[in-house]
């Protein structure tokens, strides 16, 4: 079940209700426990909808990091702890590796094979990727982790700690959420209150215009052009490269505010994955302001282990391109994953290297000029995410070279007209949001300001999206 599906629309309001009516009668310690009992019932609920049988994998999950945690805690400081980590690491993320990556390093080794002269390999797996296996594991994993380092105390209610890791709003596609932000607020008491409950909606419907107006409207012309195989002028190219930026964005975006808002509305705090990423000053800023609880991850896992930035040039740089390897690797079983990752460490050595990865500086043109690099940057790399192959992604990049017009006559004057209005809704609200944080039109003191563009959301919503519950892009990671 998605956030975009009529399924969801109409059974959330109903878990909404159910959720604080019943503290209206079970008020205390009780009610706690009730409540935590019924989101993680619906929790698993919801993941049973999608295959039942990989519900045993999130559990196996859950029970492998949870009794890895409580043997680590009790283990002192010797040796044992430190194979104890590296045991219930590997075994937590072994269901990962077995359905996400087994297929691409058979493949990678028969491709190595061939090339000696060897046709024999191994035989494929059919089975579907488990929904949200990468997210749900980097969340477990992050708990082992954190008890590992003594950053906080093995959970050892069994109840709770399987809530933190299954809790329906963000089990499909993160946010990928610390134990020590999320646990504490299960197991405090959760009083109703308005104007969280009326900010988590307001979350929810931003989402929600991001993914079906903004998203899936540009879908619909990115799946048409965005292909290593169409013969088109390089402005063409170039146009459908940058409609697909915008695209992920509203999906990823989409998906993470509808997240919090949904989470918010039942009590709970969510990180915010997105802080206007297209406005950054550089990938480096990009990375601060995109997918931040990933990046997040990445910095406290694997990039300060590894010795960060407490080492030599060499080592650090080092540090961030296997970083970002990890990323890619992560993203996807694809060699074009593996070039987009290394692709930002890349870019992020260079700007380090050069003292590029800020910009403090209040000249208005030279921060324009640098983030419309940026975004150009990024543009480029995002094709070899969205393409099957290295081949095809480059092929499409050569292509920005050839001449000719710019020619979207097959999109439709309806597609056109969509895309204008809600890109530039969208673009609007992140330039007011990054340079007039005064200007406030969802958030302002004015009641009918603030309705006006709720309803002018519902309405766009209605009119202009696409209302078929599409998948979201990340689910598939």
């Amino acid at each position: 079940m998605i956030f975009n599906s009529f399924q969801f629309l109409w059974l959330f309001p109903l878990i909404f209700a159910f959720h604080w009516g019943a503290s209206a009668f079970l008020k205390g310690t009780g009610w706690q426990r009730w409540s935590n009992a019924m989101l993680l019932i619906t929790s698993y609920l919801v993941y049973l909808q999608y295959k039942p049988a990989y519900a045993l994998l999130l559990l196996g999950v859950t029970a492998i990091t949870y009794g890895f945690a409580r043997l680590i805690e009790g283990s002192g400081k010797g040796r044992r702890r430190y194979w104890l980590v590296w045991a219930g690491g590997f075994l937590a993320v072994l269901p990962l590796l077995v359905f996400k990556y087994y297929n691409f390093l058979n493949e990678t080794l028969a491709s190595c094979l061939r090339m000696v002269g060897v046709a024999d390999h191994m035989q494929g797996l059919n089975w579907a990727l488990p929904l949200g296996i990468s997210f749900f594991t980097f969340i477990a994993l992050g708990y082992l982790f954190d008890v590992y380092y003594g950053r906080i105390r093995a959970e050892h209610n069994w109840w709770d700690y399987m809530l933190f890791v299954s809790f329906f709003p963000q089990i499909a596609a993160g946010p990928i959420s610390k134990a020590a932000d999320v646990l504490p607020q299960i197991k405090r008491p959760r009083i109703f209150d308005n104007a969280r409950a009326v900010e988590g909606a307001r979350w929810f419907l931003w989402g929600l215009f991001l993914k079906v107006a903004l998203a899936d409207n540009l879908g619909l012309f990115v799946d048409k052009s965005l292909r290593g195989d169409l013969h088109q002028s390089g402005l063409t190219s170039i146009f459908t490269a940058v409609v697909y930026s915008f695209q992920i964005y509203g999906d990823f975006a989409g998906y993470s505010f509808m997240a919090i808002g949904a989470a918010r509305l039942l009590g709970f705090d969510l990180i915010n994955n997105f802080r206007r990423p297209y406005l950054s000053v550089s990938v480096t800023d990009f990375w601060r302001r995109w997918h931040i609880s990933l990046s997040t991850w990445l910095k406290d896992y694997v990039y300060i282990p590894l010795g960060g930035s407490r080492c030599s040039k060499a080592r650090n740089y080092l540090n961030i391109m296997v970083t970002f390897l990890v990323s890619g690797i992560w993203h996807g079983a694809n060699w074009t994953y593996i070039v987009w990752g290394l692709f930002h460490g890349l870019c992020q050595v260079i700007e380090k290297a050069l003292g590029q990865q800020r910009y403090d500086g209040r000249n208005p043109l030279v921060r324009a000029g640098r983030i419309i690099l940026t975004f150009a940057i990024i543009t480029v790399a995002w094709v070899f995410f969205r393409l099957p192959t290295i081949e095809e992604g480059w092929a499409y990049l050569c292509n920005f070279v050839t001449p000719g017009p710019i020619d979207i006559s097959y999109a439709g004057d309806k597609w056109k007209l969509y895309a204008t209005l809600t890109l530039g809704i969208v673009v609007a609200t992140d330039l007011c949001e990054e340079f007039f944080p005064r200007v406030k039109v969802f958030a302002n003191r004015r009641r009918w300001v603030r309705w006006s563009a709720y309803l002018a959301l519902l309405v766009i919503i209605l009119l202009c999206g696409v209302l078929d519950a599409g998948q979201f892009i990340y689910v598939s990671f």
